[in-house]
């Protein structure tokens, strides 16, 4: 059974049917709070302390930490950047945990990005140390990967593309909206992870909307499959697992794209910037992001997060 959650300036709640209840913990980090399951779980038994309404919440996610993603791994949107979801590769770039905001913070576009994007996705939280050659399988997943959380990889789309730039691209601060709650999940919650819905509107006009089962590539099995690889990961971190079709930035149509690429670089980049500057989908100051998961059903629901676009001056 899923245990949600939530963080605050001032303690750690678990939600439960009659509003949250604080968790008696001296835990203050992410991974310190996953290691005391004992008073998680006192307090997922006791009676709500506080109204969740009263509760302003922080990312669940605390920082410093890792932060891995995989790179288009939704079937839908490997078709919208123009490449073939059957032979895109498992590939991964990191995110600096400075990127980490809350499920209600602001995000704030730097004043020399251009094109704001987003990018609604579920986020692995690891709660388990997981060594270089760890063998992990479909039994034990659970027990390294402690439960999921909405996040945004907002992205600054001139920089990411231009310089292929992944890393400066995503991680100013505030470009991982994290939350509002991590949702732990046993063995049998695991077994629905499919069926999460991802979602995501902007002002209220639905921009992204998808179901993990038949649209993700590469599951949270064969991904951390593949990190084991190469990348320790320990209790605390935070892993995304991709975005469905809908940002903002889609691939050009083949014909174009055949043309531009007979272009030098500069003018190539100079013109497609000059059509993406057209777009209205691009984030722009006040526009309100408002990103969910959760099952159709409502049994699993990691929450919505709702943040505001600030312009920089």
């Amino acid at each position: 059974m899923s245990t949600s959650l939530l963080r605050t300036a001032h303690a750690w709640y678990v939600l439960t049917d009659g509003g949250a209840t604080k968790i008696v913990t001296a835990a203050t980090t992410t991974g310190e709070l996953l290691a005391d399951r004992q008073a998680i779980q006192a307090a997922a038994a006791s009676p709500a302390t506080d109204r969740t309404e009263d509760l302003a919440p922080l990312s669940p996610v605390t920082a410093p930490c890792r932060v891995v993603a995989q790179m288009t791994n939704f079937a839908s949107h490997v078709r919208d950047s123009g490449m073939d979801p059957a032979t895109v590769p498992l590939t991964f770039f990191r995110k600096t945990s400075g990127s980490i905001g809350g499920p209600e913070d602001d995000v704030v576009k730097p004043a020399h990005v251009r094109l704001l994007d987003y990018e609604v996705e579920i986020g692995l939280v690891i709660g388990r140390a997981i060594p270089l050659g760890t063998e992990i399988t479909a039994d034990t997943l659970s027990e390294y990967v402690a439960g999921v959380v909405v996040t945004d990889d907002v992205s600054a789309r001139e920089i990411q593309l231009t310089r292929t730039q992944f890393y400066e691209a995503k991680s100013y601060p505030g470009f991982t909206p994290v939350g509002p709650v991590l949702v732990l999940l046993d063995a049998e919650d695991f077994a629905r992870f499919p069926d999460l819905r991802l979602t995501l509107s902007v002002n209220g006009e639905p921009r992204q909307n998808a179901l993990v089962g038949g649209d993700m590539v590469y599951p949270p099995l064969e991904a951390l499959r593949a990190l084991t690889r190469f990348q320790r990961l320990d209790p605390g971190d935070l892993v995304l697992t991709g975005t469905p079709a809908g940002t903002a930035l889609s691939a050009p149509p083949k014909p174009v794209e055949k043309i531009a690429g007979l272009l030098p670089p500069a003018l190539k980049w100079r013109l497609f910037f000059k059509g993406q500057a057209k777009n209205p989908k691009y984030l722009a100051d006040g526009d309100v992001i408002e990103a969910r998961v959760a099952t159709d059903d409502g049994k699993l629901d990691l929450g919505t997060q709702r943040t505001t676009v600030r312009y920089a001056r």
